[in-house]
Parts: C-alpha cells; structure tokens; sequence
C-alpha cells in the first residue's frame, strides 16, 4: 500500500482508493476490511472531496503565484476573457502558451459549469504563469 503519511488521505482512504482501483466492488471492499458498504462509499465520497481540495488548492496557488494576475467579473463572454488573457500577456511580455482557439476551449473546459451559454456566471481570477500557462480560480468551485 502507498504510504497516505504525507498527503492529506487518510490510511483508509487509501486502502480504499487502491482496492477500487483494482477493480474490487464497494461490496467486495466492505467484506475485505469488515465493514458495509455504505461505510466503504463514504470512506470514498470524502477522498473524492479530499483530492478536489487539493486540486483547488494547488489552483489558487498557481494563479497567486502567477506574475499576471486579474479578475473577470459575472457577464465576461468567452471570447472576451480570451482578449483579456492575450492583452495581458502582451503587457507583461509573455508568450500565451495557447493559440485563441485553443485557449478557448481550455477556458470553456474549465469554466464550463459556471457559465451560460457564452457568458460567465460567477467572478474567477486568472493567473498567466512566465511559462504562458492560464490559471484559472474561482471561489466556488
């Protein structure tokens, strides 16, 4: 088993995670460690949470660090946060790492749940690393 010691899951939730992993059934899990199944999804559902988390965290951090760093507020259309990414790149002399269509579509991706149609629903910050890597936080993801 990997060691859980120096990340943020627990024991369990390893044990768990690595016995899905090879394909073994809540079911199968539950009889292996001597509890129920519904103690195995739980063990699980809090992984799950506990991966996002860091996955968030790890996010914030890119974009604080990042050394271009804005906000874009509710009613931003795609196309003009894409404008918005390029200018300020341009301003700091870095290269955008993405072509237009290309930094679309990884916006969408990521934004995808907090916007409508073409438009963003809830304020997200942006970070460009030197690299011309996009960033991307928001609160309540």
């Amino acid at each position: 088993m990997v060691a859980a010691e120096s990340t943020i899951l627990t024991e369990r939730q390893v044990e768990v995670l690595e016995l899905r992993e090879q394909g073994q059934t809540q079911r199968e899990v539950a009889d292996r460690l001597g509890t129920t199944g519904s103690n195995v999804s739980a063990v699980e559902r809090a992984a799950e949470q506990n991966i996002q988390r860091a996955r968030r965290t790890l996010e914030l951090v890119r974009t604080v660090r990042s050394p271009v760093q804005f906000s874009v507020s509710p009613g931003t259309t795609f196309d003009d946060l894409v404008a918005s990414v390029y200018d300020r790149g341009d301003e700091a002399g870095i290269k955008i790492a993405y072509c237009r269509p290309e930094l679309y579509t990884h916006l969408y991706r990521v934004l995808e749940e907090r916007a409508n149609q073409n438009e963003l629903e809830t304020a997200v910050d942006i970070g460009i690393t030197n690299e011309g890597d996009v960033c991307v936080f928001s609160e309540d993801f």
